[in-house]
């Protein structure tokens, strides 16, 4: 029987999560198939480049939002208002059952995401997304792990890809605006809040933005304000959905008090030099700072005779930590290669047909809100290690995938070289 919805599937959970992991893993040589996993923002504007069905952008309800955003070997929950119990979590498709990934981690450990990752964090403590906004969105930044741990939170540093394939359109401004001016004050940002109510309250006045590039990408560390402009993204991150919105009217839609301060202690919710020092001044206003997080496409392995191309796309380490590392592979027509990967990691399939091992990959032209795809894969430690085979079954078309990495994978990963002394 062949399943293309959800819901026919059964959900599974507890005991029976791991004999059906173990099933799916030896069908598919260490392979777990994910279904889509689409996630709202109340306060946001679709771009309308994740596929997704038009008629189903609003598929939670026009309270929720609308959807912009698809999360991928996700194991985090969406820290959204009102959200549905699941929201934010990936779910393993096998043999007529779906079962959360994180249920997979907790009940198999090592054997999914490796024994080093396992022995730290006890899940797999990332996940990436792509983000799709028609417009930009407020000056924000996302607490460091120490300013976390004060609401019982984790810190959230992330990085920025940005996939052709998914950015045949640029949508309405596509440039963001990182960090601060170099010598702005720390005066001037506490009277940009202390002008919340009064309309724009200027932050991005005192910030400057920078045009985005399809095929380039951003490594963000964490309490550094940006404004993500209006491109599609593919976000490596961190296991967290922690944020502070800075700025107070966006496209002349106001931002609310409440999620500026959403992830501060509520004694401090009306504490402006607390707010102000949530931010890493000196990684705010480094006058390097495109130099210090900007990033380009850097070849690792393959070439035009070996039918494949696999680039590195993000990399480099925050506050001297790799945090999470992602490679975009190409594999041209006809071709097929093996790659042996230091860890589990979760793939994303952006252009193209082929087989990763024995499972199918396409690359959908549209996805309903119910709807399976033949997309999405997460790579168990033991399959990476060993090898795992990408075919391209097109004659025309390159096959494309994006796939990305936990803490500390790769070690021979590139990385930004820092100028003017200053650290992500």
């Amino acid at each position: 029987m062949s399943y293309t919805s959800v819901k026919q599937l059964k959900t599974i959970s507890g005991k029976n999560v791991s004999s059906a992991a173990e099933s799916a893993m030896e069908a598919y040589g260490g392979l777990l198939r994910l279904a889509p996993n689409w996630v709202p923002r109340s306060f946001l504007q679709p771009g309308k480049r994740l596929k997704l069905d038009p008629k189903d952008l609003y598929a939670y309800g026009l309270n929720r939002g609308g959807i912009d955003e698809r999360w991928f070997g996700s194991t985090t929950p969406a820290a959204n208002e009102g959200r549905v119990p699941d929201e934010g979590l990936s779910y393993v498709v096998h043999d007529g059952q779906r079962f959360q990934l994180a249920d997979v981690v907790a009940e198999l450990g090592a054997a999914i995401i490796g024994s080093e990752i396992w022995k730290q964090y006890k899940r797999w403590p990332v996940y990436s997304k792509f983000f799709d906004n028609m417009g930009p969105i407020p000056h924000h930044m996302h607490q460091s792990k120490e300013q976390a741990k004060l609401v019982k939170q984790e810190g959230k540093p992330e990085s920025y890809y940005f996939p052709p394939q998914h950015n045949n359109v640029g949508n309405n401004f596509p440039y963001t605006f990182f960090g601060l001016n170099p010598g702005t004050t720390k005066a001037q940002v506490r009277k940009c809040l202390e002008d919340w109510n009064k309309g724009d309250n200027g932050i991005l006045d005192i910030s400057a933005a920078y045009r985005l590039q399809p095929g380039t990408g951003w490594l963000v560390g964490p309490s550094i304000l940006h404004a993500p402009g209006s491109l599609c993204t593919y976000e490596p991150q961190w296991g967290s959905d922690v944020f502070g919105m800075y700025q107070s009217l966006v496209e002349g839609r106001e931002v609310p008090w409440s999620l500026l301060v959403k992830d501060m202690p509520k004694s401090k919710h009306k504490d402006l030099d607390f707010i102000v020092d949530q931010l890493d001044w000196e990684a705010n206003v480094d006058p390097n700072f495109k130099a210090n997080h900007f990033l380009e496409p850097k070849l690792d392995a393959g070439g035009e005779k070996g039918g494949y191309f696999d680039r590195w796309i993000v990399y480099g380490k925050v506050r001297g930590e790799q945090l999470f590392s992602a490679k975009e592979l190409t594999v041209l027509p006809g071709h097929s290669v093996t790659i042996n990967d230091n860890g589990a990691n979760s793939v994303i399939t952006v252009q193209g047909e082929g087989m990763i091992n024995n499972m199918r990959l396409q690359c959908p032209k549209m996805i309903g809100f119910y709807e399976l795809t033949e997309d999405e894969v997460f790579v168990t430690a033991g399959a990476a290690k060993a090898g795992v085979t990408y075919e391209n079954t097109s004659d025309v078309e390159p096959l494309v995938l994006l796939r990305y990495f936990g803490p500390e994978v790769n070690p021979q990963a590139p990385v930004i070289k820092y100028k003017g002394g200053v650290k992500l």
